[in-house]
């Protein structure tokens, strides 16, 4: 995620306010702190003077601070932060080598307690005004970081499934977004129509327009439009993937072309 090259030190200057800017204004005063000792040189967390109050809010900038956030919490959730966690939320979100101490910081202020989760949650749906799709992703990215060490333990599953609730997806929803990106950890076999969210007594063409819907919804061109970072367009293109599947499953058992 090349956004975290804008999160460095002092010379930010991002605006999020509410929970998200205040813990990032605590992860990365500390960082400032370390590199510019000299008191006068402190962002004042809280204060409309600290330098990430100055500019607008960056939509890309939020998402990092809020998807690092959400992600800190989610590894807490089983009781213990482990490399394979945060192995994966490096593949899912990949950052310069400079801005590696403003990520860790951030990650270590947001993981020291799984708790108090839900308004990091609804700061960032309101963020992203939300968009069900880009949702998704954070979904999506949260539940690989989940299963990265080969179980999905029932502390993440109820993470993910109330960051769900609060990003308004309802739990039908939530398990379809888990099939999808975990089917190792959730493995019962997915019925086709819940994939493009349809019932079984939709018409065809309603079938074609849920099809229709989630590729041109998931496409590349549209998530870069929305101001996704580039690393998420992968679980876009598995998104996708899953609607071809299903889409291709139902025109067999319906004869249509």
């Amino acid at each position: 995620m090349a956004v975290f090259g804008k999160i460095l030190g002092s010379a930010a200057g991002f605006a999020i306010g509410g929970p998200l800017g205040a813990i990032a204004g605590l992860a990365l005063g500390h960082v400032v702190d370390k590199r510019r000792p000299s008191p006068d040189a402190r962002p004042k967390v809280g204060n409309r003077a600290g330098p990430w109050s100055r500019s607008k809010i960056d939509v890309q900038t939020a998402f990092a601070v809020a998807f690092v956030t959400l992600a800190a919490k989610l590894s807490k959730a089983d009781g213990q932060v482990t490399r394979d966690e945060i192995n994966a939320l490096k593949r899912v979100v990949s950052f310069p080598e400079e801005a590696r101490a403003e990520v860790g910081a951030i990650f270590d202020a947001a993981k020291a307690d799984a708790t108090g989760f839900e308004p990091y949650a609804r700061q960032i749906a309101s963020i992203v005004r939300n968009d069900k799709v880009m949702l998704e992703q954070i979904l999506a990215g949260l539940a690989q970081i989940a299963a990265a060490d080969g179980t999905y333990h029932s502390g993440e599953r109820d993470f993910i499934r109330r960051v769900a609730r609060e990003f308004g997806f309802s739990p039908e929803q939530c398990i379809r977004i888990e099939h999808t990106y975990i089917p190792a950890a959730v493995p019962d076999e997915e019925d086709p129509y819940e994939i493009l969210g349809v019932s079984r007594g939709a018409t065809d063409e309603e079938v074609r327009k849920a099809y229709r819907k989630i590729i041109k919804d998931f496409h590349p061109d549209k998530l870069v439009a929305k101001g996704m970072p580039e690393e998420f367009h992968k679980l876009g293109a598995k998104k996708t993937s899953e609607a071809n599947i299903a889409y291709d499953q139902i025109k067999k058992e319906r004869r249509f072309s």
